[in-house]
């Protein structure tokens, strides 16, 4: 589907050789095993705890209560978008299954308030032009092109909203126009779906339940995850080696059940088609190869802290003074 360079393929030719040397054939068919079950049970948590929160926020005005269970609400509106990422990804059944995972898709790009088609295209064309600063639609459209903090810091506020859907609409606009028409009504689906849920509880509970179901997590909870998320994909790499272009995070069981294990973003792009529940024993079984290669792992607050208090240049490496070098080659770690 990819209208673009698809770089990436070039560049990676010798890390993709690198890391079919690296693991066994049996490792990786194992790592690669889809299991509708656990994919199902991860959508079934999330719905858990989007209903679970919604109900909690509707009954209790108490701030102590209801401000972190919106953080829960927010971050758990993120996540519909790492389903929707397993979708694209044919990540869900061993078959097609066509018409279902239309539905899927649909079903998972509900709670962010985005087009499902425009995602499938957008992250299909980054896979493949990664590394590219104009042809990766991600990098060119929504990397900060100022490195100002206050700047950065928008992307943590209803900010990210206006800034998204305008780098979603240029990208839309060099689609073909069958195309750009099935992307407009899916994003008046997820938009018109999301107002008549504003509108059905500011009806039934006031503005002030409004404001805590929908309004605080979507607007003010969501973009920080989405920013702590995306923190930990590109912007803190090695530039001169594909192997490190993307960020290593290892994180722990509890950004692993906040994120759905999707902080495992750079093991995702050395194999695209591991199911998420199976990206932390990939990220395990890496761990010599990151070593030998010379690939540090970050925590979220050190990316926090070099994001806003260095002022950190996204894409670029974290630590100018001591350069980690590409090594072409390497064995099998043990």
């Amino acid at each position: 589907m990819s209208r673009k360079s698809r770089s990436y393929f070039d560049n990676a030719e010798t890390l993709r050789q690198d890391l079919k040397d690296f693991f066994d054939r049996e490792e990786l068919r194992t790592l690669h095993k889809r299991e509708p079950a656990k994919h199902f049970a991860f959508v079934a948590w999330q719905f858990f705890l989007l209903f679970g929160a919604g109900t909690v926020l509707y009954n209790v005005s108490n701030p102590l209560i209801w401000i972190p269970v919106a953080v829960v609400m927010g971050f758990t509106m993120f996540n519909f978008t790492v389903l929707l990422h397993e979708q694209v990804h044919r990540l869900i059944f061993n078959g097609r299954y066509k018409k279902t995972m239309r539905f899927l898709g649909l079903l998972y790009a509900f709670p962010s308030g985005i087009s499902a088609t425009q995602f499938k295209i957008w992250h299909t064309d980054h896979h493949e032009n990664l590394g590219d600063e104009e042809e990766d639609p991600k990098r060119y459209h929504l990397s900060p092109k100022r490195v100002e903090r206050w700047y950065k810091a928008l992307y943590c506020t209803p900010a990210l909203f206006p800034i998204y859907f305008r780098a979603a609409r240029k990208e839309t606009a060099t689609y073909d126009e069958e195309t750009q028409k099935t992307i407009a009504k899916e994003r008046t689906f997820t938009i018109g779906g999301h107002l008549v849920i504003a509108a059905i509880l500011w009806w039934a509970g006031g503005w002030e339940t409004m404001v805590r179901v929908w309004a605080f997590p979507y607007f003010f909870i969501f973009p920080i995850a989405f920013t702590l998320n995306r923190l930990g994909q590109h912007y803190f790499i090695n530039p001169e080696d594909p192997a490190n272009w993307g960020t290593r995070v290892d994180g722990n069981w509890f950004w692993r059940l906040a994120f759905l294990n999707s902080n495992h973003h750079l093991e995702h792009h050395y194999f695209q088609s591991v199911p998420l529940y199976n990206l932390p024993e990939l990220n395990r079984r890496l761990h010599p190869f990151f070593e030998q290669r010379g690939i540090r792992n970050f925590g979220y607050g050190e990316m926090l802290y070099g994001w806003f208090v260095k002022n950190h240049k996204p894409h670029t490496q974290y630590d100018a003074e001591a350069p980690i070098s590409a090594q072409p080659h390497m064995e099998k770690g043990a």
